[in-house]
């Protein structure tokens, strides 16, 4: 026994032993990749000298005696604290995820492969300005120049993920840079999925798509002619809605998650200090780390601050001296799927307004880990790339015998939207900035700007020009064979909805519909928000002036316009009805509920049970009207509150009513039994979940923020250490918006929110603030991984200041970089 004993101390000995060294060489290896912001670096490919003075945020501050050499080195923080973000955001667009994650990607490589968007971004090089060249030029040595420091000093090969994924770093080109923009453009991108769903509610009949899909009010709305009307061999297709899902790692995504945003201005005559104010906070998913990156350039034009996207040498959101500047998706509908006819004696060739034409194809192979290459066969028509039934549900309208392709703006090859933005970045006033938008093509933005003098605000993109007799007006596929439905071309940038010096002297954008021009100059049918621009519209209206602390204010709000539109609607004859029920029962438990939103006033705060017992109400309600008119598989797209559908129904307009009664049952439901049967079931569920205490149930509990790592992020031990979670308040629908999972066992995390907000003041600039979701280091191990979370969900910020000499007082590193001798 003694023996055994020994013997048994031994072995856990070595294995605590083992194990302590195994944490050690992790830690050290990893710890290798953690930059020293206080070195100096001999590096080709700059002029002159270069200071990076780094904050106690770790916010870089970069002045240098050129332009070149500043972006230079905003390439090579970049890298410092975002390489493996920046190296996977290229292997997305480029379609090359499966060469490190294997299968698991491949029907995203697939879908990037078959748009070719990293093509479309090599061919838009030599459309670039010379000043956009040379920027894009020297961000990319930048970017190269850290590469080459890592592998000439054996700095852990730049960041921890690289030695869990065999994913080797090419050098960084300017087409990369161009591709991540256009990569965006695909995280923003909606029209593919809503013309493919209004055209599945259109070969349903019985006026759903009407209901489901209205038209935000206001005028040039025209007729439609049904789906299957255009095309009569299209037959409603049961599909598995799970089968359609794009893959992991996928730019694209449920219209609700698309790039949405706030972005509001007040002139001089609306600021209480008498200089103008402006606010933007873009909305994208939550990641670990976050997509944005705070920098600060000094450049010949004058200095420059505020977000950055690793892997693009621009400030997309920010400020200098003399203008603001703020980005918001505008949902324009810049994308249309048109159907081809396929010649039935040769299913190669496509059919055209006047003959049969053969597809352009081109063959391409996809490298997939551990596995044979899979050749992929890449075909075009004149209107676009073909895409697979498999993607976007595509699948479920197209006739046999056709194919699907995409039109988009954003697969331009000659796509100049890095150099209109360049010269956005550098305008001294809203004019220039507003002029040098022309020849931004993709991702259509709402700019809205601000000046020492006044406000404005103007869509940017490339809008197709399309026939006043379009078949479809790009709401639905359109046949790609008539004349009717190509593009001719792109409306003259004149009219673009844009706004300067309004006369009430704000402006303001929630991804709202921004004009109500007729078709074809409508810029969209489908807008990314109906409720938000309610209250901000409200906000902005309640002062005559405004201040820093009234836009902050704004930005942090929490209040819901969509709950108390609807709450008096679906609980219109069960607010305050019937005799008081024994404790215990379920009568009880629905009246406790139902005093509790009475007296509440829609603020989705994390610390309170109402808005839990909201959400929860109003998605089974909408759940069981939509589960039985369209079937559990088209039901399922339907993840989230459709407020403008939910008040038509509860309001009968148009007769919308009849979704409350049940189909398949011989009594006729009311929307009042409809809507008690969900509450009661809505509140069994949370008791299960949450307890039997309805006051001790909390929103933050539910609406938990999860900024997910990637590629990690699903691991259960290396998620814990990536994953960054933190209890927050918000909604879909608040300004301070905290767009909710909607799928899951956690249908209430918030998963996509303002990952940059800033706010800038010209009254006094240096008051100016801003701040982003996680940190500025990608690096797990770093202090920077997280620092600044905390502050983004108390809803703090972190100074913006262009004085140099406050950079360096709170410098905590200061990296300095000087030219490579040529003997060294």
């Amino acid at each position: 026994m003694y023996r055994f004993f020994r013997w048994m101390v031994r072995l856990v000995t070595f294995a605590l032993a083992a194990f302590v060294v195994g944490v050690t060489g992790v830690w050290y290896f990893a710890a290798r990749s953690l930059p020293d912001y206080n070195a100096t670096y001999a590096v080709e490919g700059l002029s002159a000298p270069v200071e990076i003075v780094r904050t106690t945020e770790n916010v870089p501050h970069i002045f240098g005696q050129t332009d070149a050499d500043v972006f230079f080195a905003l390439g090579l923080a970049h890298a410092q604290d975002r390489l493996w973000q920046m190296t996977m955001l290229r292997r997305t667009v480029q379609g090359r995820l499966s060469e490190v994650f294997g299968p698991e990607t491949l029907k995203t490589d697939e879908l990037m492969r078959r748009l070719d968007l990293y093509g479309a971004a090599m061919a838009s090089v030599s459309a670039q300005s010379p000043a956009a060249r040379s920027a894009l030029e020297a961000y990319a040595r930048g970017v190269n120049a850290w590469v080459e420091t890592v592998n000439d000093q054996a700095l852990g090969r730049g960041a921890p993920e690289f030695f869990l994924f065999d994913a080797p770093i090419p050098y960084w080109t300017p087409a990369d840079s161009i591709a991540i923009l256009k990569l965006m453009a695909a995280q923003g991108a909606t029209q593919v999925e809503t013309e493919v769903l209004r055209a599945r509610l259109s070969l349903l009949g019985q006026g759903w798509a009407e209901d489901l899909m209205p038209d935000v009010p206001g005028t040039g709305v025209m007729a439609l002619p049904d789906y299957a009307t255009l095309f009569p061999s299209a037959v409603p297709e049961t599909r598995s809605a799970k089968a359609d899902e794009e893959g992991p790692l996928s730019p694209f995504g449920p219209a609700i998650f698309a790039t949405a945003s706030n972005a509001y201005a007040a002139a001089p005559s609306r600021s209480a200090a008498g200089g103008a104010l402006m606010a933007n906070d873009p909305h994208v998913a939550l990641s670990a780390p976050s997509l944005w990156y705070l920098a600060r350039l000094e450049l010949s034009s004058g200095g420059v601050i505020g977000a950055t996207i690793p892997g693009v040498p621009l400030v997309l959101s920010g400020r200098s001296p003399h203008l603001g500047w703020g980005v918001s998706a505008s949902y324009a509908d810049d994308q249309d799927v048109f159907v081809e006819e396929l010649d039935p004696a040769n299913p190669e060739r496509y059919r055209t307004p006047s003959s049969w034409a053969e597809f352009r194809t081109r063959k391409v192979i996809v490298e997939v880990k551990d596995q044979t290459p899979i050749t992929l066969t890449l075909r075009w028509s004149e209107n676009g790339p073909v895409l697979p039934a498999g993607h976007f549900d595509l699948g479920t309208v197209t006739p046999p015998g056709h194919v699907m392709s995409l039109g988009w703006s954003a697969l331009s090859p000659a796509d100049t939207s890095i150099s209109a933005a360049l010269e956005i970045m550098q305008s001294q006033n809203v004019t220039q900035a507003i002029a040098a938008g022309e020849g931004f093509l993709a991702p259509s933005m709402n700019l809205t700007l601000a000046d020492q003098e006044t406000v404005g605000m103007v869509t940017l993109g490339a809008l197709p020009r399309r026939a006043t007799n379009h078949p479809t007006q790009g709401r639905m596929p359109t046949p790609g064979w008539l004349a009717a439905s190509r593009w001719q071309g792109r409306l003259p940038y004149a009219l673009n909805p844009r706004v300067e010096n309004p006369a009430g002297g704000i402006v303001i954008n929630t991804n709202n519909k921004v004009t109500d021009r007729a078709f074809p100059e409508h810029v969209s049918f489908d807008w990314g928000d109906t409720e938000r621009v309610t209250r901000l519209t409200r906000l902005m209206g309640e002062r005559e002036v405004h201040s820093r602390e009234s836009f902050i204010a704004a930005q942090l709000d929490t209040v819901s316009p969509a709950a108390r539109g609807l709450l008096p609607l679906v609980g219109a004859d069960l607010w305050f009805t019937g005799q008081p029920a024994p404790e215990g029962t379920p009568e009880r438990f629905r009246q406790r509920a139902l005093e509790l939103l009475a007296a509440w006033d829609g603020d989705m705060n994390e610390h309170l049970p109402e808005p839990l017992i909201y959400a929860a109400w109003m998605r089974e309600f909408q759940s069981r009207v939509l589960r039985d008119e369209l079937g559990p598989e088209l039901a399922a797209k339907y993840t989230h509150l459709q407020p403008l559908f939910l008040e038509r129904v509860l309001r009968n307009t148009d007769g919308a009513a009849r979704w409350c009664d049940v189909l398949q049952s011989a009594p006729r439901e009311t929307c009042s039994d409809i809507a008690r049967i969900s509450l009661d079931a809505a509140l069994l569920g949370l008791s299960e979940k949450y307890g039997p205490q309805i006051e001790s149930w909390r929103w933050g509990d539910a609406h938990e923020a999860v900024h997910k790592h990637a590629a990690l992020g699903n691991s259960t031990l290396l998620g814990w250490i990536m994953n960054i979670r933190q209890s927050t308040s918000g909604g879909d629908f608040t300004l301070n918006r905290g767009v909710t999972r909607g799928t899951g066992p956690d249908l209430y995390a918030n998963v996509h929110g303002a990952g940059y907000r800033g706010v800038y003041d010209f009254a006094d600039p240096d008051s100016s603030v801003f701040v982003i979701s996680t940190g500025q280091s990608g690096h797990p191990l770093s202090s920077h991984y997280d620092d600044l979370a905390d502050r983004w969900r108390r809803g703090e910020y972190v100074p913006m200041s262009l004085d140099p000499e406050l950079a360096r007082a709170a410098a905590s590193g200061i990296t300095r970089l000087e030219p490579k001798a040529e003997n060294d």
